[in-house]
């Protein structure tokens, strides 16, 4: 044996006893437009770190949620890091499911991070997940269609403005239809859209005492107006159609407005993926004329479960893909446009992303207006924009969604629905102690 093949041979056998020795991470996460590219600049950080090896778990939203909820509650293990929202976050921690981050490194600077993000990541002061991105919710629309049809978007645009518009722009025979919202059944998905329409029509889930609201007129108002408006406006198989597949639509010309989340905005505006990049327009979520918008506040964000037993190597990870470094690699890599928003202060003082993104100014005035602590102009004793921040409400929250959606589908009515949902709600809550 000669000195070479003695070299290589003890290089290989190095190499093969650290990949042997590799702690392999193992992360859920969901299938949308920020999380896929994460997973293709990985290498960035596997090069660094080249003791820890990642394991991608990419799921629909509903699944992830539903499997990610059993396995944390059931302390399975399956996981090392999941990627939860802010609903899941403090109820949580609370219940000791989640690691306290704590290990993320001097450079990471969580003070940078936006006030409102941090705090809803937060219990007793310590942070228990990471955030990936933050969103509001506004409209966004194709300005040409708004000219062809002689109309103008207001500063403050109105939900009757809105009808009109939609039905204005509306071009079956090219296909164009009006407008595009969730439909999907999902507390996270059709039931996020719906529950701040009706938070903007003056609406709410539960009074002061914990009573359901779906017999009351804003609810009927809202539901109401959102069918007849997809009806007419809207696009074929709409109960089918969440945050994704309006995203397709809207970025294949299909959709003259689409009213989601804040972070849709560098999808729509990218020319590599969306044919009327230079056509996009922005405005705020509208109301009914109470000043109202129906902001929602959300992140999607990195947590390890109490049960991994890999928290440190979880934690460099987590620091890297929510830290400073990792927006300045995707903007070296995809442009200053398409860096994930909505968590670091810094990014909305930086002359580069405000010079690229046209969106960043809206986006930041949207999740800055909005006010967890009081989703509608009503009296409520719970938090949450879109949702309500209490463990019931997943549940309960899917069960509406599937109800809501089935009006959509054309299988039950308005007034059904509404029924069903408060019958529903009146059982689960009492059930849960919340009604005497």
């Amino acid at each position: 044996m000669n000195l070479r093949t003695l070299l290589l041979g003890t290089c290989s056998a190095a190499l093969l006893a650290g990949f042997a020795n590799a702690e392999t991470l193992t992360i859920a996460t969901v299938n949308n437009g920020d999380m896929i590219r994460m997973q293709g600049l990985t290498e960035d950080f596997t090069t660094k770190n080249p003791d820890i090896q990642l394991e991608w778990v990419t799921l629909e939203e509903n699944v992830l949620r539903e499997r990610v909820t059993t396995d944390i509650a059931t302390k399975g293990g399956q996981y090392d890091i999941v990627t939860i929202g802010n609903y899941e976050v403090p109820i949580w921690a609370k219940q000791g499911w989640l690691v306290a981050l704590d290990g993320l490194g001097d450079d990471y600077d969580v003070d940078d991070l936006l006030p409102a993000i941090r705090g809803g990541l937060s219990v007793d002061g310590k942070l228990y997940a990471a955030p990936f991105y933050g969103e509001s919710a506004m409209i966004m629309y194709r300005k040409d269609l708004f000219e062809k049809a002689g109309l103008t978007m207001p500063d403050s645009p109105t939900w009757e403005f809105i009808g009109d518009a939609a039905r204005k722009i509306t071009d079956r025979s090219a296909d164009i239809n009006g407008i595009c919202l969730r439909g999907k059944a999902g507390w996270g998905e059709n039931m996020a859209f719906l529950s701040a329409l009706n938070n903007s029509f003056g609406g709410r889930w539960f009074d002061e005492k914990w009573q359901p609201q779906f017999d009351q007129p804003e609810w009927k108002a809202s539901l109401q107006f959102y069918v007849d408006l997809m009806k007419d406006a809207g696009p074929q198989g709409a109960s089918s159609n969440g945050f994704n597949e309006n995203l397709t639509l809207f970025q294949q010309g299909k959709c003259g407005m689409w009213i989601d989340a804040t972070v849709a905005a560098s999808f729509v505006s990218n020319p590599k993926d969306s044919t009327v990049a230079d056509k996009v327009g922005y405005a705020i979520f509208p109301d009914t004329g109470n000043g109202n918008h129906g902001h929602w506040l959300w992140s999607w964000n990195l947590a390890i479960p109490a049960s991994s037993t890999k928290a440190e190597a979880a934690q460099k990870f987590i620091a890297w893909a929510t830290g400073k470094g990792y927006t300045e690699l995707v903007a070296s890599k995809e442009g200053w446009a398409n860096v994930p928003p909505g968590t670091r202060t810094s990014l909305y003082k930086n002359a580069e992303y405000e010079k690229a993104a046209p969106f960043a100014a809206p986006t930041l005035a949207a999740m800055d207006a909005a006010d967890i602590t009081k989703p509608s102009v009503k009296p409520v004793p719970y938090t949450g924009g879109q949702f309500v921040a209490i463990p019931e409400f997943q549940g309960l929250g899917t069960t509406v969604g599937q109800l809501f959606s089935a009006v959509l589908a054309g299988q039950s009515s308005v007034d059904d629905a509404l029924a069903q949902a408060q019958t529903t709600a009146v059982r689960e809550m009492t059930r849960a102690g919340y009604i005497k």
